[in-house]
């Protein structure tokens, strides 16, 4: 089974940036990659996924216009390009990949590989 491995989070000022990094032990060109996160006491919220065919993305709307998630399938590496933070954004950040057809790239159900988590903060 594919293992996934985030990086990139860190504590940063509001309006700061910081790219986080999912690594795949094996390729995913057949999958979808998303990205998630998590707040203590919440549930998980999709942010956003990029299809490894074609490059098509789906960003939750609090997020449309700051983060970019992008791939690099030779490197079997997803980014999340994450500008212009917020406190709100302040969570543990995961990254997921799906084999199979998804109805809702952004729902947590859809996905079955997970990896560990980077914490990323924001301050005000």
């Amino acid at each position: 089974q594919v293992q996934l491995v985030e990086s990139g989070g860190g504590s940063v000022q509001a309006g700061g940036s910081l790219r986080l990094s999912c690594a795949a032990s094996e390729s995913t060109v057949s999958g979808t990659t998303g990205w998630f996160r998590q707040v203590a006491g919440k549930e998980r919220e999709g942010v956003a996924a990029i299809v490894s065919l074609g490059d098509r993305t789906t960003y939750t709307d609090s997020v449309m216009g700051r983060f970019t998630i992008s791939q690099d399938n030779a490197e079997n590496t997803v980014y999340l390009q994450m500008n212009s933070l917020k406190p709100e954004d302040t969570a543990m950040y995961y990254c997921a990949v799906s084999f199979r057809f998804l109805v809702g790239p952004l729902l947590r159900n859809e996905y079955a590989v997970w990896g560990q988590g980077t914490q990323v903060t924001v301050s005000s």
